[in-house]
């Protein structure tokens, strides 16, 4: 008897029917997601294939690329000398910006000589940095990180590089307190540059604003006019930018004009300062002390009885 007969074999070979077979396949692919998840066994397989496809990525990308390429490399001959012209023009327009930015820069390099510090002043400074302000609106003053341990000394002038900010008013050893010129406490001796017309300028509380208040009707003074320090005092090295004039009234029946006058240093943004040693007086040579034995008189005190103006000059032989 046979085991088998021809229309029995292929039904061993069948299988199961498709709803079976998608379970399984799915049960399959979820089996190697999990596996592949946990212990990542198919990462290489991946790259592997990912290696094999890549000649046909490249394929399919390669009409998209090659039109790209053909935009870019085979533009019209217009566009080209469309874009070639702009350039030229943009060429033209920075070439004259350089130029002009030399002409600034020289500019720029003659005003910091003429407002360089230590070339003005000729003695020590030493450079500070504002650490605190007042929130008083009515006192304008600061704290500097510099006191008498770096040679910070009262009355000391602060300037900065575009003119007088202030001065020292209490040393704290490692930083002091100074006073703006615009506090109604503080005021500096200023000079007219147009006229050499000298006089005062006093804080008025406002950082944008000082006031002159001993300027005569008379006086020749004008909006705009630049007022500089003038020394007097010694506080101040001379020739400091302090303000500009910005408004000069004689309307209100006074013996003065109202002229007010706006500070050259940006006081409401001035960070670092100079603190400035004002020049010392030169003093003469002293005068070569002789001998005990050759010692000249005194002339302040004469021999008694003879009169100053005859008294014998000192011999060089001992009485």
């Amino acid at each position: 008897m046979a085991l088998s007969t021809p229309d029995s074999e292929p039904r061993l070979f069948h299988g199961p029917g498709p709803g079976l077979r998608l379970l399984l396949l799915v049960t399959l692919a979820v089996v190697l997601m999990v596996l592949d998840h946990r212990n990542e066994h198919l990462v290489r397989i991946r790259s592997s294939m990912a290696a094999l496809l890549y000649p046909l990525q490249q394929a399919v990308d390669a009409p998209v690329t090659a039109a790209r390429w053909a935009g870019e490399n085979l533009a019209s001959r217009e566009t080209l000398i469309r874009e070639n012209a702009g350039f030229r023009r943009q060429i033209l327009d920075q070439a004259g910006r350089l130029q002009r930015m030399a002409a600034l820069e020289a500019e720029n390099a003659r005003m910091r000589a003429l407002l360089d510090s230590t070339a003005k002043v000729g003695d020590d400074v030493l450079i500070a940095e504002i650490v605190a302000v007042d929130m008083d609106r009515q006192r304008h003053r600061v704290v500097l990180n510099r006191g008498g341990e770096s040679g910070a000394f009262i009355g000391q002038a602060l300037i900065d590089a575009q003119g007088v900010v202030g001065q020292v008013i209490r040393d704290r050893g490692a930083s002091a307190e100074a006073l703006l010129i615009t506090d109604p406490d503080h005021a500096v001796p200023v000079e007219v540059v147009r006229t050499g017309l000298r006089t005062i300028a006093v804080g008025t509380g406002d950082l944008d604003r000082l006031s002159l208040p001993f300027m005569a009707r008379n006086a020749d003074v004008r909006t705009g006019d630049l007022l500089v320090s003038s020394g007097l005092g010694g506080k101040f090295p001379a020739g400091y930018p302090v303000a500009t004039v910005s408004e000069v009234r004689g309307d209100s029946g006074e013996a003065f004009l109202a002229v007010t006058a706006r500070p050259a240093a940006a006081l409401d943004r001035v960070r670092e300062v100079l603190l400035v040693t004002p020049q010392a007086t030169p003093r003469e040579p002293p005068q070569a002390v002789a001998p005990d034995d050759q010692a000249p008189a005194p002339p302040a005190a004469p021999a008694p009885g003879t009169p100053a103006s005859v008294a014998p000059p000192a011999t060089g032989t001992a009485q």
